[in-house]
């Protein structure tokens, strides 16, 4: 299934599994993100739910045939070597023509399986205290940024990279200097990239609970996961600005 033809012929609500197993650390945002994602799906009418929460549910919810079955899969704040079925299954399915969205430390996730960062197109490594930044928008028309004033300050944690190799992606927002230092340097925070036939989302920002809250960060999702579907978003906001 090719995006184009994704685009064609999906029909709303969109099939989501939203994974927020971890098997190393456990943000406590989660439960306010997963509430977050519930909400937006229930606003807008884009998404039917379910989650992921533990091994049983991996086990029943990543087989090729619940794959085949499902539009699009969020790592939200995943952490660690998720215990996957089939975890070459699961990145077949984003070839031919699944979405992916990854929000946080889903960079955190499958150090030990290099096709997974590959696909997302970094690999977390470190991070300083919470701090807040100027965020610069880097692509003014995707549905994922273009309602943000670039730059935009958030106050977050920030996540520093490896395997990442900005040839690879399609950049959305990135900072300008190091957040500790303030040394002159362009630091990805959020990205698209495609994958075969699939298409992949990603934000470094969501450790923080206001960060899951705000408005401006609900439509960043919404716009991510619009594009990673390769339909428009609903409910869009020519006039807001954040």
């Amino acid at each position: 299934m090719t995006a184009l033809i994704l685009a064609a012929t999906l029909s709303l609500p969109a099939r989501a599994t939203v994974v927020t197993v971890t098997k190393g650390f456990r943000h406590e945002s989660i439960e306010v993100a997963e509430r977050t994602i519930s909400e937006l799906a229930a606003r807008t009418g884009y998404l039917t739910i379910q989650f992921a929460r533990d091994d049983d549910d991996l086990a029943r919810l990543f087989t090729p045939e619940a794959l085949a079955e499902t539009d699009i899969i969020f790592f939200l704040n995943t952490t660690g070597e998720l215990p996957l079925p089939d975890r070459d299954a699961f990145l077949r399915w984003i070839e031919n023509g699944g979405a992916f969205v990854g929000a946080h430390s889903a960079s955190d996730t499958f150090h030990d399986f290099p096709a997974y960062l590959d696909m997302l197109g970094g690999e977390f490594d470190f991070h300083g205290d919470h701090i807040e930044v100027p965020v610069f928008v880097e692509d003014r028309e995707h549905p994922a940024t273009r309602f943000l004033s670039s730059p935009f300050t958030t106050l977050d944690e920030i996540y520093q990279f490896k395997r990442y190799d900005p040839s690879r992606v399609h950049l959305l927002l990135s900072l300008h200097a190091d957040p500790d230092s303030g040394t002159p340097s362009s630091l990805p925070i959020s990205w698209t990239r495609r994958q075969g036939e699939g298409r992949v989302f990603y934000t470094a920002l969501g450790h923080r609970d206001d960060v899951w809250e705000a408005e401006w960060f609900r439509q960043h999702l919404l716009g991510g996961i619009a594009w990673a579907l390769g339909v428009e978003e609903p409910q869009r906001r020519r006039a807001a600005r954040f």
